[in-house]
């Protein structure tokens, strides 16, 4: 029989699994006893995963409402965005400094992954293709994984949750002409085999800027969205 604790931080990643790929929409009322029943846990169990989603900014919680989704708005993501790239140019910047010809290989190894699955579904364009998102969460954390500091990583992990439940809303509503992620990609990976730690943050920050500017263009199609 699982222990309690096992039940709640499954029950905890479910829950953020869900929030990140937007199947639990911004905003959404979350109900102890029906996720409680969905799952077969506990309340106190679900209640415990949630509190702890709470400390992480993905669920808001109130004495009068009870649990939510936490929202979305462009003058939040405006904020995720520039704190991601101060935060995360940092990591990639000490991580060119001190990384070895080893976090050089994991680099490629990541890229190479990432390159190999498509971005969307061929016949859902609107959808992400599962396995790219895992690969390109595993390729932006290898990117910084050099930079030794745990503290500019767990907060670097943070800002990415932030940062993916934007995107897989905007995939759904994109507009325009498709972007070219492979080339942003592409543009960082170059600059860190040349250990042009400049080149490399502000590709970066492009790449960062580019998918703040797409979700921006498709928030009139996402009522999630608050202006």
């Amino acid at each position: 029989m699982e222990r309690p604790r096992s039940l709640t931080s499954a029950v905890q990643e479910r829950l953020r699994a869900d929030i990140l790929a937007t199947r639990l929409l911004p905003g959404q009322k979350l109900h102890i006893a029906g996720l409680a029943k969905q799952f077969s846990v506990s309340l106190a169990a679900v209640r415990e995963a949630l509190s702890r989603l709470v400390a992480d900014g993905l669920v808001l919680a109130s004495d009068q409402r009870g649990f939510r989704v936490s929202p979305v708005s462009l003058a939040d993501l405006a904020d995720v965005t520039q704190t991601r790239i101060d935060i995360e140019g940092l990591a990639l910047r000490r991580s060119i400094e001190r990384g070895d010809a080893a976090w050089l290989a994991s680099v490629e190894l990541a890229w190479d992954a990432l390159r190999a699955v498509p971005y969307r579904y061929p016949d859902d364009p609107g959808v992400h293709y599962e396995v790219w998102v895992l690969r390109h969460r595993v390729f932006h954390r290898t990117l910084v994984s050099a930079c030794g500091s745990q503290w500019l990583l767990g907060f670097r992990d943070v800002l990415h949750e932030q940062s993916e439940r934007y995107r897989r809303l905007s995939i759904r509503r994109e507009v325009g002409q498709p972007r070219d992620v492979d080339a942003e990609h592409a543009a960082i990976v170059d600059a860190v085999r040349r250990r042009d730690a400049d080149a490399a943050v502000t590709a970066l920050s492009v790449h960062f800027a580019t998918t703040m500017q797409f979700v921006e263009l498709a928030a009139p199609r996402i009522p999630e969205v608050i202006r």
